[in-house]
């Protein structure tokens, strides 16, 4: 959906905000807590700090304001008391927000300590992959321009893409079209529109990209229990080509 120049104002807001969130946890020390404690953070400071509403509580009957996936964990991992993050660990952090009736999604995949070189290098490589897809987005350009640069950057590094899980539109819901697939050909997909806003989010695994969902229904696992690792933007075509929305204040836009 085609927002106005109206309604991409008010979602630059909410992506100013969501990026503010990764901000503060860019500063925390996380070595020992509990992702529980990581959701309950992110949750007061979204809700007080930011007078914003933690946009992923309540969606799809999920009870939390985050996903936190550690390692093998791909996506969609439930926050747990009992799940402590350790040195060495990596750990994605999913998180949405809404403000004024406006949703903006970002993801940051976090090294935690004295992570293990592969570990490192395939976090850098799915932060570059999201950069390569962002790239793409201009007005006339194709969703499947995006998949194809990202899933060509990652095999071109050695890792596999999952495509069970792919960006999507954004705005007023948390889904709207378009899909946006991490796989693809150029010139296939659905065409660019100035004012089209929707996530760019790959996913990378160090081994396969074949996955399976654990029975809580939500926590999705790489198969041969190798590292996976995600990085996420909400982004707006622009007339000159695009912009950002999420970006974060250590950020520099990779283009």
């Amino acid at each position: 959906m085609v927002k106005t120049p109206e309604e991409l104002a008010l979602m630059r807001v909410s992506g100013k905000l969501l990026a503010s969130v990764f901000d503060m946890l860019d500063m925390q020390q996380m070595i020992g807590m509990s992702t529980l404690q990581v959701n309950d953070l992110v949750e007061d400071f979204i809700t007080k700090d930011l007078s914003a509403r933690p946009a992923s509580k309540g969606q799809y009957g999920y009870a939390f304001v985050l996903n936190s996936s550690i390692n093998h964990v791909v996506c969609h991992g439930i926050p747990s008391a009992d799940e402590i993050i350790r040195d060495g660990d990596i750990i994605n952090l999913d998180i949405t927000l809404e403000k004024n009736g406006f949703i903006a999604d970002s993801s940051k995949t976090y090294i935690i300590g004295n992570a293990a070189p592969a570990a490192r290098k395939l976090v850098r490589t799915a932060e570059a992959a999201m950069w390569q897809g962002i790239k793409q987005v201009r007005p006339g350009a194709h969703v499947g321009d995006i998949g194809f640069a990202i899933e060509r950057f990652a095999k071109k590094n050695g890792y596999s893409v999952v495509r069970e899980y792919c960006g999507h539109g954004i705005g007023r819901d948390m889904h709207e079209d378009p899909q946006v697939m991490n796989f693809g050909r150029r010139g296939t997909g659905a065409k660019l529109r100035e004012g089209m806003v929707f996530t760019v989010e790959p996913m990378l695994n160090q081994g396969t990209r074949n996955v399976s969902t654990q029975s809580d229904g939500w926590k999705v696992t790489t198969n041969d229990n190798k590292l996976s690792a995600q990085f996420e933007h909400t982004v707006a075509v622009t007339a000159k080509g695009v912009e950002v929305l999420t970006l974060r204040k250590n950020e520099q836009l990779a283009l």
